[in-house]
């Protein structure tokens, strides 16, 4: 049986790195690559470090990395790969951009880890692609991008398009990726040399069980919890809430005060506000659309409330607008 010559060669990988990128979501693709060629005893992958101007850049721990180059050679690499993190939304650097899409057009495949979904969607390159985003980001990755097809899977794998959640989810990619170029066998052996024990597949979740989450296990406070996270911009009253889990208003208070210490309405309230603060961070929403966003008849009652819960006003918030490179 004749070798495919494709898998004799090592595979070529760039990564991109984007200021304030996830040091997390890059190590857990890239350390699998370097045991993949351990393990198996041959160059299996090969890979190189980009920025914009070939600077140190800097993660959002603040460890900088050296890279390998700038971008903008006509270097050949099978896979590029954006690493992001931190006020994605913020950057535009048109070299980076532009090599992404000269790379693409060459016939590249491009990824993206965490949040780098957004630098690969300002490119155009996930038009008419499924992608995914880290949950913390997707409200301010649906506005920013609302005719994309967004999903909350861990990753997805899209023809010549790949991305993740960012995060161990990076491992997880990473391992299905090696699975299909070189079989579950080595995939298997890869993981567990990082004691990861549950490969999770694409469909699976990114965030955990809402039992785990909230630290409680009663079921009609779990259905009430839910039901609050999914109507944050249309706010049910609290006999609503109440009637929609099966229970009396006097029911629903103890269940809140008993086990999460607050009443339902402070609940609700709180969760809107956390909702508003991400779409403040992410978006170029103003405070008043943000407002009617997060379930609030108006914006002075939003920004008294936010002032109450975080101490200063809502426009705080709003980073200054990050400047145009390239």
């Amino acid at each position: 049986m004749p070798v495919n010559p494709d898998l004799e060669r090592p595979q070529r990988f760039a990564y991109l790195l984007i200021p304030e990128f996830s040091l997390m979501a890059f190590t857990a693709s890239v350390e699998p690559l370097r045991q993949a060629n351990r393990l198996s005893g041959r160059q299996l992958y090969e890979w190189r470090l980009f920025t914009a101007d070939g600077g140190i850049v800097t993660s959002g721990s603040g460890i900088g990395i050296m890279p390998h180059a700038p971008v903008g050679g006509e270097e050949w690499f099978d896979a590029i790969i954006v690493c992001a993190g931190n006020h994605p939304q913020r950057y535009l650097d048109r070299r980076a951009i532009g090599w992404l899409w000269r790379m693409a057009r060459r016939g590249a495949t491009v990824g993206g880890l965490s949040t780098g979904s957004f630098l690969m969607a300002k490119a155009g390159l996930l038009d008419g692609y499924r992608c995914t985003v880290h949950w913390e980001n997707l409200p301010g990755f649906l506005e920013a991008f609302p005719a994309l097809e967004v999903t909350t899977r861990l990753f997805e794998v899209d023809r010549d398009r790949f991305t993740c959640a960012g995060g161990t989810a990076s491992l997880d990619l990473t391992l299905a990726l090696i699975a299909e170029r070189f079989g579950r066998e080595l995939s298997a052996a890869v993981s567990e040399q990082f004691v990861h024990t549950y490969v999770r597949q694409a469909k699976d979740p990114q965030r955990m069980d809402l039992r785990q989450r909230v630290g409680v296990s009663h079921p009609k406070l779990l259905a009430a919890i839910q039901a609050i996270e999914v109507t944050l911009s249309e706010p049910l009253s609290r006999a609503d809430l109440a009637r929609r889990v099966g229970l009396s208003t006097r029911q629903l208070e103890r269940l809140f005060r008993v086990y999460l210490g607050c009443t339902p309405t402070r609940y609700y309230l709180e969760q809107r506000l956390k909702h508003a603060r991400q779409l403040l961070a992410q978006t170029s929403l103003s405070v008043t659309e943000i407002a009617l966003a997060s379930g609030f008849a108006s914006s002075s009652h939003f920004t008294r409330s936010y002032r109450s819960l975080y101490g200063y006003p809502p426009r705080a918030e709003r980073l200054p607008p990050a400047p145009v490179s390239g």
